[in-house]
């Protein structure tokens, strides 16, 4: 599928191509832009490449780009969710280097508009998705409050995965929820989802702790709180990463698939653990689409379309039972 638009087509003839921040991965290479070349450039900006659920997204994205052929995709990861400063960095090299759109899925959802806003300023395309911009710190730069964002519901989500292990281990229930990057407004979501379910199932909320999206903290987290808590019953992640994490401290006291652990974005590594019955279940965001999808979205304002608000994107709930 070939598409025309009315961007700044063939207005940058060099452009220093941003590296993939991730282990084992160069920071930032560099390269150019084909000279001549008459393809609108478009920047993806993600989180932690280090995170499955990125790392599908990424891919999905490129295949887009490929089977497109209209444009020019450059990817962006963290080296870890809490590595805002790439983002602020990639955000940086994309407008000096006058890319015609931005697409961007902020660490932080109030550090980042800063960025955003800058970016609008040089006449840049910006479409927000997966993690809203926070609408206060939008405002206060002189944005919408109502800019474009494409993306789930998540705290409809939370609250789906946490009423499906509310049935499975009954009101009054003994929990604990890990929470995401407190700074990201989809942690906060998530978490008011799940506190949704907390009150419908009448559920004993032993502790909620962040572990910042990371498999590894969320391991350390759990170790310490499965001492502290041994009767819990269930735990919420606010992320599948995160659940890995739960898994491995539950495993190594001898206790996965006893206590019933929840998730969030439906990795392949968990959907292994759910087969395994060591996690119940997940909620799909359909991460390999959702980048292409803001883009679609970003073309269609490149095109003359005034797009603003919510653009929501599917959920679904996922265990063994449809995996």
């Amino acid at each position: 599928m070939k598409r025309c638009t009315d961007g700044k087509t063939g207005k940058v003839l060099f452009l220093i191509l941003a590296g993939l921040m991730i282990i084992a991965a160069p920071v930032f290479s560099g390269g150019k832009k084909e000279s001549g070349s008459d393809k609108p450039v478009v920047g993806l900006v993600m989180k932690s490449l280090a995170n499955e659920f990125f790392k599908t997204m990424e891919e999905g994205a490129r295949k887009f780009a490929e089977e497109d052929g209209s444009f020019e995709l450059i990817p962006v990861g963290m080296n870890s969710e809490t590595d805002i400063d790439t983002q602020v960095s990639a955000m940086e090299r994309f407008i000096t280097t006058g890319v015609d759109m931005i697409v961007v899925a902020p660490a932080d959802s109030v550090g980042m508009v800063k960025s955003v806003k800058k970016a609008v300023d040089a006449g840049i395309t910006v479409v927000n998705f997966d993690v809203t911009l926070d609408k206060d710190a939008l405002e206060a730069a002189g944005l919408p409050r109502d800019f474009l964002f494409v993306g789930p519901d998540n705290a409809d989500g939370a609250e789906m995965v946490g009423n499906y292990l509310g049935d499975t281990i009954g009101k009054g229930a003994k929990v604990i929820i890990i929470e995401g990057n407190p700074g990201a407004d989809n942690a906060k979501q998530r978490k008011e989802g799940f506190m949704r379910s907390v009150e419908a199932y009448n559920f004993d909320l032993l502790a909620s702790r962040t572990a910042h999206w990371e498999t590894e903290e969320a391991n350390t987290v759990m170790t310490n709180l499965l001492t502290k808590y041994p009767d819990v019953e269930g735990i919420m992640c606010a992320n599948d990463s995160m659940a890995v994490g739960v898994v491995k401290a539950l495993e190594a006291a001898g206790r996965a698939g006893e206590i019933k652990v929840v998730g969030f974005d439906n990795i392949g590594a968990v959907q292994t653990l759910i087969k395994e019955g060591k996690v119940l279940a997940s909620i799909d965001q359909f991460g390999p689409e959702m980048a292409a999808n803001a883009i679609k979205i970003g073309f269609r304002i490149l095109g003359g379309e005034k797009l603003s608000g919510w653009q929501k994107t599917p959920i679904k709930l996922v265990t063994a039972e449809n995996l």
